[in-house]
């Protein structure tokens, strides 16, 4: 297990000491162990240490490393979902991070129901950067999409999701962070339960908990650079 079980370990530490820099409890903060690229056996060794989350990025990635990873890790979709690979985003995944069309949750409510599924938990995607490289929608058009997703009867609207630029300060990130934390903040009057804000990653985590994250998405910490490896 070695190396990546005492980064897991170095990961929630330092995940524990900026919710207190914060004056936040740790257990406030999920710890999603993004898996993209990295192979089964060493994903096998993250749960075996005790990660019980994975982001998955690719539908494919996940159909052929879920089975051999096995265990009871929760799996969350991190990355741009086709309207049609619904249906296995369906059968495989219990969170998707990363909803930003009513057209998407249109399908993934009807998937649901053919396949008998009575609810499946997402979170909106929001651009706060106005990137046109990055998905997700506008922060003026978040509200709107959040109460015609709510009306879907098997898409439970758990929470917002963002990725940042890149910086090599992560202090750059702050502001963007702070941006998703507002807007959920106003937008959580008269809906409840969006509580979740999926932001921050290997570099930024701690500003991001510092900013209010319930979510973090932490693979290189964990695993080391990604993997160059096929998708199919």
């Amino acid at each position: 297990m070695g190396q990546v079980a005492d980064n897991l370990v170095m990961v929630q530490e330092r995940i524990a000491v900026a919710c207190r820099r914060a004056g936040r409890a740790a257990d406030e903060v999920k710890l999603v162990v993004v898996t993209k690229t990295h192979p089964a056996e060493v994903i096998a060794r993250a749960v075996a240490a005790g990660a019980d989350r994975l982001g998955e990025n690719y539908v494919q990635e996940a159909a052929r490393k879920k089975p051999q990873v096995g265990g009871k890790a929760q799996w969350h979709f991190i990355g741009h979902l086709q309207t049609n690979k619904a249906k296995q985003a369906v059968e495989l995944f219990d969170v998707i991070e990363t909803m930003d069309r009513l057209k998407l949750g249109r399908e993934l409510d009807r998937r649901c129901r053919a396949a008998g599924r009575d609810s499946l938990d997402v979170l909106v995607q929001v651009n706060v950067s106005g990137e046109e490289s990055k998905s997700g929608g506008s922060p003026d058009e978040t509200g709107a999409l959040i109460d015609e997703l709510a009306a879907l009867p098997r898409l439970r609207v758990r929470g917002l999701m963002t990725m940042p630029p890149w910086f090599d300060d992560p202090e750059d990130a702050r502001p963007y962070f702070r941006r998703l934390r507002e807007l959920r903040d106003r937008l959580a009057a008269g809906r409840p339960g969006l509580d979740e804000l999926s932001m921050g990653m290997s570099g930024d985590f701690e500003v991001a908990i510092e900013e209010g994250a319930t979510i973090v998405r932490v693979g290189t910490a964990i695993f080391g650079a990604r993997c160059v490896a096929a998708r199919a």
